[in-house]
């Protein structure tokens, strides 16, 4: 428990809602009296902190995962909560031209053009990667690109490498991009390559502060946050319109 009866509550978060939800928490904790505490991980060292023992009040997951921890008894029934989705975007290095990625052929043939490429590697527990690599195999550009590639996750220096010139093209979730300087934007995969990643939230199962968990929760998931979502490059899935 933190100072006079207060609670610190423990958060393991992926990468992409952890911006966000750290500033939602902060405003929460001058408010609650409560502490957030955040570790940040991919969601696959996250399993393996929850497999070895390790217990925090709230997890923030990709949904099939906290789909998958309910099912096993992980976490508190009827806690969970969809937060938020991200998409995946273009980056290049701040002052660098911005590439035409506007159509499915104009992402092809920066593929082609592109001296290198990065994105999180598929093996790296996110589902980001994955789904990457099959938007290359699709456009039938595998071979191309294959040679020029880094696997590099977000929150492990894989933007940092499009920031110092070493890879001249990221692909990302933009919720990842958006808090590293010396890049640029260029803007989201058109619509018939995106691939979105819901993230929600929920309480372990023998949290020891479940009730100052939930209400984070529902401060993260209120109308209120929905500006705070969209600025860290994410949408909201509750608050209207």
């Amino acid at each position: 428990m933190g100072a006079g009866g207060a609670a610190d509550i423990r958060v393991f978060s992926s990468g992409a809602p952890a911006e966000v939800a750290k500033q939602l928490a902060a405003k929460f904790g001058q408010e609650s009296g409560n502490r957030v505490l955040f570790t940040v991980a991919n969601p696959a060292v996250i399993q393996q902190k929850l497999a070895a023992g390790e217990t925090p009040d709230i997890v923030i997951l990709p949904v099939p995962i906290i789909e998958s921890l309910e099912r096993a008894g992980v976490l508190r029934p009827g806690s969970r909560v969809d937060l938020a989705r991200v998409g995946v975007g273009v980056v290049v290095r701040e002052g660098a031209p911005l590439p035409d990625i506007s159509s499915v052929e104009a992402v092809r043939k920066l593929l082609l053009a592109g001296r290198s490429i990065v994105y999180p590697d598929p093996a790296g527990g996110g589902q980001t990667g994955p789904a990457l690599a099959r938007m290359i195999a699709q456009l039938g550009v595998e071979d191309a690109v294959k040679p020029k590639l880094t696997l590099r996750q977000a929150i492990t220096g894989g933007v940092a490498l499009v920031a110092r010139g070493e890879v001249e093209i990221g692909m990302f979730n933009i919720s990842e991009v958006l808090p590293v300087k010396g890049v640029a934007l260029v803007g989201s995969l058109p619509q018939q390559l995106q691939s979105y990643i819901v993230f929600a939230a929920a309480v372990r199962a023998g949290s020891a502060a479940p009730a100052p968990a939930q209400a984070f929760i529902e401060v993260m998931s209120a109308p209120a946050a929905r500006e705070h979502w969209k600025a860290g490059g994410l949408e909201s899935m509750r608050g209207g319109s």
